[in-house]
């Protein structure tokens, strides 16, 4: 039973796209909008029950019945593990609630909105479940397809067009350079299930499988909107339709790093296993300029979508940071990081939906005082950036507790500041605005240097004088999700068994290939919070609030204490993101060729 709902997830949402792209001029919205939000329902409910299935064993599918034959793969297969599992029941999650939020936010958004969305749905469930690597980048372009479309869904506005064009060119390069790694990796080993590829690899590995690696990773690094390849997604998101922002940063960005570490633990972990310091090394720099300068443009935003976007670059810095490490409880922590960070940050762009809604703008300068009256709209969203900030008990503390935790004893100490440094500014920007918006405090010109013209415009029409609780709730059960990620009881010690057990390569190969049940390692009391984490999440979060509140000062102030300076400092940063499609291309060669270059003088060097 278990095995025959392995493909619902994906085909349940393929099939009702299909059915009402068929339909779409013979059909009214109200029943595009049911059908959609039953199919996500279902595909979610059916994720669950995949979840539960999965707790004593990880799910094998093989399509058509084609199962492997003396050790052979001869077909397709979904492998479903608990992370997996509940990657696609978050996604889920997040499509629901940007469904519901849809039904007022759109006037006229035609039913071809829901027809992209379900394909939308279908190619992220899909690439968290693929078990081989060329269907992997299938998934991945119909999420990208589905993804650009979305994105430039406001046609008529030229700065659409831009920010749409952006996203489809930077990731179509980076997804045929993952697609030249497949065809590198089928030449030398004659096979696309990860799996097959890694038994035969085993400890082989010479130019031509580290450099297929590089292409891979740095294929779908794109798509995680890692430093260099980071420019295209604040342009993205600024455009986007904001029920679509949630999806994009709250789980899309993030299962472009999950790939790379199914890749890497399915099949490249053997072939690799003498390189191992190399790969830390790329990655682990490559994170944290990516956390360190996200942080620093969102906190130099004033257009509240292009705040939280630049806000997930840096948290995906994090993630990075904690795949780098290479350790099971490394990649628990960023499993519930990624789930904890997801729910808040889906929540705070739903704010951002609501105050467009309400005033036609996301200018944090232009929003100055007005809403005020929107107190429990505006509790969401200082809620939600206390996620940010990590706070205790919300599911990113729970995650860089973790990371942190496999961090100590090696020589990444310094993870930790670059996690606080992270959540400070990215926090201080929320609780900035908020202040600003829902409060009305500080000077109005407090950040007018950081003042960029507006790239959207009201997506609604009739009444503006309220919240529709259409829109409002679904931002408040993100909000709350965001801190029950923390507090599910045993979480974190789950999310370590699963961990070991996606790790564990030589498993993972007997039960694809030769259909052996794993032994699920025993399940071991989650350890209490330390003291000195929660301390520590504390104080991040009252750094936050104490760098936003000198944010707010006027400007007279803050030149007194050198404030203009980093203001400045910010703003050269932010002219390098210039919008230019070609100066962003320049910078896609140039981060491959220098992760490729640094990654071959390590190994050389070894």
């Amino acid at each position: 039973m278990a095995n025959s709902l392995a493909p619902l997830p994906v085909l349940v949402p393929l099939a009702a796209a299909v059915f009402l792209a068929l339909i779409n001029k013979h059909t009214a919205r109200w029943f595009a909008d049911f059908v959609s939000i039953s199919a996500v329902c279902a595909s979610g409910i059916m994720s669950v029950v995949l979840l539960h299935r999965t707790a004593s064993a990880p799910i094998v599918y093989w399509f058509g019945g084609w199962t492997p034959r003396t050790g052979i793969a001869v077909g397709v297969n979904f492998y479903i593990d608990p992370i997996s599992a509940v990657l696609a029941a978050f996604i889920s999650l997040l499509a629901l609630c940007s469904l519901i939020f849809s039904l007022h936010y759109f006037d006229s958004v035609g039913n071809l909105y829901h027809v992209l969305m379900l394909g939308f749905v279908a190619g992220m469930c899909g690439f968290s479940s693929s078990g081989d690597l060329f269907n992997l980048f299938v998934f991945f372009e119909l999420m990208s397809i589905s993804a650009f479309a979305l994105c430039g869904y406001k046609t008529e506005e030229p700065s659409t067009q831009q920010g749409a064009i952006n996203f489809a060119v930077m990731n179509t390069i980076g997804g045929f350079l993952a697609l030249l790694g497949i065809a590198m990796f089928y030449s030398r080993t004659g096979a696309l299930n990860l799996a097959q590829i890694g038994r035969t690899l085993s400890h082989q590995s010479d130019a031509l499988i580290v450099s297929a690696f590089v292409f891979v990773m740095c294929g779908f690094l794109v798509k995680a909107a890692v430093f260099p390849f980071h420019f295209w997604l604040a342009d993205a998101h600024a455009v986007a339709p904001t029920p679509v922002c949630v999806l994009f940063s709250g789980i899309m960005v993030q299962l472009a790093v999950y790939a790379v570490a199914r890749v890497y633990w399915s099949a490249m972990e053997g072939p690799m296993s003498g390189h191992q310091a190399a790969i830390t090394s790329v990655l682990a720099i490559a994170g944290t300029i990516t956390a360190l300068l996200g942080a620093m443009m969102c906190f130099a935003q004033q257009h509240i979508k292009r705040m939280l976007a630049f806000s997930t670059i840096s948290h995906t810095g994090i993630l990075v940071v904690a795949f780098a490490l290479l350790k099971p409880k490394a990649l628990a922590g960023a499993a519930l990081y990624v789930i904890g960070h997801g729910a808040a940050k889906g929540a705070l762009f739903l704010v951002a939906g609501i105050l467009l809604h309400r005033f036609g703008s996301v200018e944090e300068s232009s929003l100055y005082g007005r809403g005020r009256s929107m107190k429990w709209t505006g509790a969401v969203f200082a809620f939600s950036g206390l996620g940010l900030a990590g706070l205790i008990p919300f599911g990113t503390f729970a995650g860089e507790h973790g990371i942190d935790v496999a961090a100590k004893g090696t020589s990444f100490w310094w993870v930790k500041v670059v996690f606080i440094f992270a959540a400070t500014l990215t926090g201080a920007a929320v609780f900035r605005v908020y202040a600003r918006v829902f409060l009305g405090r500080g000077a109005p010109n407090a950040t007018e240097e950081l003042a960029t013209t507006s790239d959207e415009a009201r997506e609604t029409k009739g009444p503006h004088d309220h919240v529709p609780v259409v829109m409002f709730i679904p931002a408040a059960v993100l909000a709350v999700s965001a801190i029950a990620s923390g507090c599910v009881p045993g979480s974190v010690a789950h999310f370590r068994r699963s961990a070991s057990a996606f790790s564990d390569t030589v498993a993972y190969q007997a039960q694809v290939l030769d259909g052996t049940a794993l032994q699920e390692p025993p399940l071991s009391e989650a350890a209490e919070q330390p003291l000195a984490a929660a301390i520590t999440s504390t104080v991040t979060t009252m750094l936050a609030v104490a760098v936003a509140i000198l944010a707010l000062l006027p400007r007279r102030h803050r030149k007194r204490l050198y404030l203009e300076r980093l203001s400045r400092a910010f703003s050269t940063v932010r002219n390098a993101h210039s919008g230019k499609i070609g100066d962003y291309v320049v910078y896609f060669s140039f981060g491959v060729a220098a992760i490729g270059t640094v990654l071959v003088f390590l190994i050389c060097r070894r």
